[in-house]
Formats: structure tokens, C-alpha cells, sequence
């Protein structure tokens, strides 16, 4: 399907015009794209923004256009923002600008509450509107100028149906008696909890294989993947274009001393030999002469009647999904699961004030949890 013509924006006097349409829309459509298989930390590379009448590019990458009214948009509550999948960036807005949104539609989450087993956008648009998107751009680089018409256009389709599924799901949504659900729901999904993203040394711990190593090649490997880490933020890449997972666990089973040891490395490129070669062998060399590295603290083990709680809850979620045709975290998050066996609430008015339910799924699945827990 040819769609309407893109405006796209990199001049202040264009975003000027652009932001006068868009505060004035009760709805705007949004979606970002980012560059996280192309750099260290991933950032905002374009803005996609539709009204029911207009498509908008926006380049954030231009530092004459202020984005503070584009905030004000975001955390506006009487504006409608609509995205589908929104977690990941409404992540990116609170990281980059500390933004946090308020009033969202995600189509995405809208479609799982109404039983639809294949939620993802472009399989949304094929069966809603038999609208079939171009994958090819996917995994562009978007923080790379300059992008190509192809590109701006792949982006566009992101936004462009926004507007017509969500009116097809909120009436469904409506047919459905599930409203109040969807609006619960959504606002759950704008309460971002920002994940912590800072290099672990100790992180060499959680890569499959670790255990099986000597305590000096666990050594080796702690001070290979602290290289790593260091080549990449040198480098702004990600880990995994300065060498994978199993590149490091063979660099500290083999602990190479030269470069010709190095080369014999299964999954070492000659280019990787060329650009992290000597960083390697001096990381091997610290490993060799560093003390074995302490074993990360287990976990405090849960008390037998939380566990027990949890496992009913979790069953009790299962079968719950299966009868309304859901899965089983349009019930209840996982979350909220450990919320309850942790707090182990017997009548209804210790479960309302759990911050992790609310209260459309307090009031429909309390009274089921509330017997579930005291017979």
C-alpha cells in the first residue's frame, strides 16, 4: 500500500509547525527508533509522530531543535499518546530525558487482552487491514545519516495505522467489557522502573559454561570480559560485535600467551586479532596472575510457605489464561504474584493496597486469590 507523503523534519521552522498540529490533536501516534545493535549504550536516532491526517520524521539528532515541548506532549495527560509495545520506549524516553507518560493506548497490549495470539505489529496490520510491512529495514542503523527514502518510508509505516487499530481495538475493547481492564493496564505499563544498566565485573558469572572452568581460567575469563567491556565502550559498540559470549569462554579455557595462540581461538576473526589482539593477551596475563575471583552470594533461599504461595498463584494464573483465551500476564504479572506470596493478604482489604494489582483486578480476581490463600 503507497501511503501519503512523510514530512520529514530537521529545520527548527519545521518542528515549530509541526509541534503547533500536534498540541492541538487529542491523539498522537509514536514510535522511536534507536540503534542498540550499533552502539554501546542505545540512544533515540528518529522520532515517528502521526495525527489522524499527517505523518511526521523527526531527527533528534539535530541539536538546534529543542525537544522540551516534545516532552510536554509525552507527559501530558490530556493528550492520548499511542504506541504498540510502548515498555521499551518509554525506557528510552525516561533514560534520555527523564520523561514519564502519561495517558497511553498501546494497541499491543490491547490486542492481548482480547485473545489475538499474534500481537506483533506487522502481523496486526496483515490480519486487521491486510497490510504487509517490509521487513528489510529492521535492523538499520538509524543513528546513520543519511537515511534513505526506503528507509524514512519503513519508518512512517510504524505510526501510520496507529490511529485505525487502535479505533478497531477500542471497540472491541468496548464489545468485549474490557475497558476498564485495557485502561488499567496501560497505565501500569507507563510506571518505568529504569533497569540498570552499569558494567558488572562479576557479570562473567551468569555466561553458560563458567562453572565448568578451573578457578584460574574463571580468573582468565573475569579479566577477558572486563576487556571487553572497555573495548566496547571505547569503541561505542556492543559487546557482541567486539567478540561473543563463546569467543570469551575459549579465550579462558585455552588462555593464549602469543598471538599465534590467539589465532587458533575458534571464533577470533583476523580483524578481531588485528583490533583487540594485544588487549586480549595482557587480559589473559592479569588472569593468570590474579587471585581466583569470589563467588558471587547466593541468594537468600525464600521462606517454604512463600514458595508454596507463589506455586498456587501460578497455577491458579495458568488455568485463569487458559479460560479467558489470554496468556496468563494479562491475569497478572509476575509481579504481582510474588507481591501476594510475599504479603499473604486474607480478606480484601489487604489485597487493594498492593501497588502491583490495581484495583480492576483486585475487585474481578480478589475474591478468587482471597479463597485461593486461606483454604
Amino acid at each position: 500500500m503507497k501511503l501519503p507523503a512523510y514530512q520529514l523534519i530537521r529545520k527548527v521552522n519545521e518542528w515549530q509547525a509541526c509541534l503547533e498540529i500536534l498540541q492541538a490533536e487529542p491523539s498522537i501516534a509514536i514510535d522511536l527508533e534507536a540503534n542498540s545493535m550499533y552502539a554501546y549504550r542505545e540512544k533515540i536516532c528518529l522520532i515517528q509522530i502521526s495525527t489522524p491526517n499527517q505523518d511526521f520524521i523527526l531527527d533528534p539528532t539535530i541539536q538546534a531543535l529543542d525537544l522540551e515541548p516534545f516532552g510536554e506532549l509525552i507527559i501530558n495527560p490530556e493528550i492520548q499518546k499511542i504506541f504498540h509495545a510502548a515498555e521499551y520506549d518509554l525506557i528510552l524516553l525516561k533514560r534520555e530525558f527523564g520523561w514519564e507518560l502519561k495517558n497511553l493506548f498501546d494497541t499491543m497490549w490491547a490486542a492481548r487482552i482480547l485473545g489475538y495470539k499474534r500481537f506483533g505489529l506487522a502481523s496486526m496490520l496483515e490480519t486487521c487491514f491486510q497490510v504487509k510491512l517490509n521487513k528489510r529495514y529492521q535492523k538499520s542503523n538509524w543513528c546513520q545519516r543519511p537515511l534513505s527514502p526506503e528507509q524514512l518510508v519503513y519508518a512512517q509505516h510504524d505510526t501510520h495505522f496507529l490511529f485505525a487499530l487502535r479505533d478497531r481495538l477500542a471497540a472491541e475493547l468496548a464489545a468485549a467489557g474490557s475497558e476498564e481492564e485495557a485502561v488499567e493496564l496501560f497505565a501500569a505499563q507507563t510506571k518505568i522502573v529504569l533497569p540498570n544498566t552499569d558494567f558488572d565485573p562479576d557479570s562473567f558469572w551468569h555466561m553458560q559454561g563458567v562453572q565448568d572452568l578451573s578457578r584460574k581460567q574463571q580468573a582468565v575469563l573475569k579479566e577477558v570480559n572486563i576487556y571487553r567491556d572497555r573495548a566496547a565502550r571505547d569503541r561505542n559498540q556492543p559487546l557482541f560485535k567486539i567478540f561473543g559470549g563463546r569467543t570469551l569462554l575459549e579465550i579462558a579455557k585455552q588462555t593464549p600467551k602469543s598471538m599465534q595462540e590467539l589465532r587458533r581461538i575458534h571464533g577470533m576473526t583476523n580483524g578481531q586479532i588485528h583490533r583487540y589482539g594485544q588487549g586480549v593477551l595482557q587480559a589473559v596475563q592479569r588472569g593468570l596472575k590474579a587471585a581466583p575471583p569470589a563467588h558471587p552470594k547466593r541468594n537468600k533461599r525464600l521462606p517454604d510457605d512463600v514458595l508454596a504461595r507463589y506455586d498456587i498463584l501460578h497455577n491458579w494464573r495458568k488455568q485463569r489464561g487458559l479460560q479467558r483465551g489470554v496468556e496468563s500476564d494479562v491475569i497478572l504479572s509476575r509481579e504481582a504474584l510474588w507481591e501476594i506470596a510475599h504479603t499473604n493478604p486474607t480478606c480484601m482489604a489487604e489485597l487493594e493496597p498492593l501497588d502491583s494489582i490495581g484495583p480492576w483486578r483486585c475487585a474481578t480476581y480478589g475474591p478468587e486469590i482471597i479463597e485461593l490463600l486461606t483454604t
